[in-house]
């Protein structure tokens, strides 16, 4: 039940697409699998070997990856497909 300009299930349509999108983000954040590095791809960092045992793939020290979460977490639910009608409210 679309209303004004819409087609009829359009509305249904953005709500696929921001699933989509949340699903192909978290996807991308995926932990690598195969042998965790010893030093942080960012900063060369020496990664300690308790982090490498608990995270499997582990390719980021831990403030580095804090720092990619932070960044990763600003651009979360925003829904860019929204109607202008809707970002009024």
């Amino acid at each position: 039940m679309a209303g004004g300009w819409t087609r009829d299930g359009a509305v249904q349509d953005q709500i696929d697409d921001t699933v989509e999108e949340g699903v192909a983000r978290a996807r991308s954040r995926l932990v690598h699998h195969g042998e965790s590095l010893e030093f942080c791809e960012a900063c060369e960092a020496p990664i300690p070997e308790r982090r490498r045992e608990l995270v499997p793939g582990v390719r980021l020290c831990v403030n580095c990856q804090a720092e990619e979460d932070r960044h990763t977490s600003r651009s979360a639910g925003f829904n860019r497909r929204g109607s202008k009608d809707s970002q009024l409210r």
